[in-house]
């Protein structure tokens, strides 16, 4: 039985109507169209009242009115729809597309589905002049619909791999008397390799930046592992923690990837405000003091992954009422442009973590974001 309401919803769900062209869609249209000769290609999503397509070729727009689409027939049925000659079919004889402008006479579509399985869309070639599909054709179409129908789900398998990745960032920000603090992370694509931790330890809170190399599911993975490396350490030191997870990184992905993490792997102790830390490779990370001077904690390590048995140092630094400490991921600077830091510690320098993170977030949903970006700030209260 045709449910409208349960294909409609996964649609809905796929979140593909009314985004940009994309390369990898238009490829398959090209490719249609060269391969059976045909003036009109269209890779098609039945929405409520609308037939919208996300490529095409030789076609008028973007949309058409769901009642005048071959395609709503289409996604009715189990296999291909072929017409042969619309003129003389009956179910589309009397259709505007047929008695008018363009003047259609052969159309043949593949459903797509969503994967649940409802059929959301198609893939169908249309002619002006009436024609036959062959047993050959028929497959080499179905083929090349099942190829639009792998991106539709790698998309999907991509959002729900994302809404993993989110939950696991801090759901809360912890409380620190004499402190406060805040965070954002902000993936360039479905998943980032950029992430940030913080959890309350005896007397502080340890807290983590990273970023791992590459962008995409590899480096969500790789982030995953490294996260729950460095907590599963929050009784050890600073310098075993990130000497451990070097070692399972080496373990664990040894041939598999030459993949490595830079990190600021760190703990604050609330009474003294001493800051503890180690910094593989991160060199992203300082000190803005109470009277507006920015102290820069070079890094003193290699990244994650790429220790080479060496040792891991833990430096020392201490925060005075008043400073903050600024890390961040380097898809920050790119995003800023000329002059990164300077723009950050102005922010950072006129109100309080939170906000400075507002309006960084705020320049980033008015730009393109090239790369993942994630932030931390940690302010000790005093020294107005």
């Amino acid at each position: 039985m045709f449910d409208d309401d349960a294909r409609q919803v996964a649609l809905d769900r796929l979140g593909i109507l009314d985004t940009p062209r994309e390369e990898r869609f238009d490829r398959v249209t090209r490719l249609a169209q060269e391969l059976f000769g045909v003036p009109m290609v269209s890779v098609s999503f039945i929405d409520r009242d609308r037939q919208w397509r996300k490529s095409f070729i030789g076609l008028p727009g973007h949309e058409a009115p769901r009642e005048q689409a071959f395609c709503d027939a289409t996604i009715r049925q189990p296999g291909t729809l072929i017409v042969e000659d619309a003129a003389l079919d009956e179910r589309f004889s009397a259709n505007p597309f047929v008695v008018g402008d363009p003047h259609l006479r052969f159309y043949a579509g593949h459903p797509l589905q969503a994967p649940g399985g409802e059929q959301v869309g198609t893939l169908c070639i249309i002619d002006t002049e009436p024609r036959r599909l062959s047993e050959r054709e028929a497959a080499l179409l179905r083929d090349l619909a099942g190829w639009v129908q792998s991106e539709i789900s790698h998309d999907d398998e991509l959002d729900r791999a994302s809404i993993v990745q989110r939950g696991l960032l801090p759901r809360r920000t912890p409380e620190l008397e004499g402190y406060e603090m805040a965070a954002l992370c902000l993936p360039a694509g479905h998943l980032g390799g950029d992430f940030y931790d913080w959890y309350r330890v005896p007397g502080g809170i340890r807290f983590t930046v990273a970023d791992v190399m590459g962008k995409g599911l590899g480096a969500a993975i790789i982030a995953a592992e490294v996260r729950a490396a460095l907590r599963t350490g929050a009784d050890r030191t600073l310098a075993e923690a990130a000497a451990t997870t070097t070692r399972l990184l080496d373990e664990d992905l040894a041939g598999a990837t030459a993949s490595f993490v830079t990190a600021f792997h760190a703990e604050l102790d609330a009474a003294s405000g001493r800051l503890s830390y180690v910094d593989a490779g991160h060199n992203l990370v300082g000190v803005l003091r109470a009277d507006g001077t920015w102290q820069h904690l070079a890094s003193d390590g290699l990244p994650l992954g790429m220790s080479f048995g060496g040792p891991v140092l833990e430096s020392r630094v201490e925060l005075a009422p008043g400073d903050a400490v600024l890390c961040c991921s380097d898809g920050l600077l790119d995003l800023l442009g000329p002059s990164p830091m300077q723009q950050i510690l102005a922010v950072a320098r006129d109100t309080d973590p939170a906000g400075a993170l507002d309006v960084l977030r705020g320049i980033a949903a008015s730009r393109p974001v090239p790369d993942d970006i994630t932030a931390v700030i940690i302010r000790r209260r005093g020294g107005d």
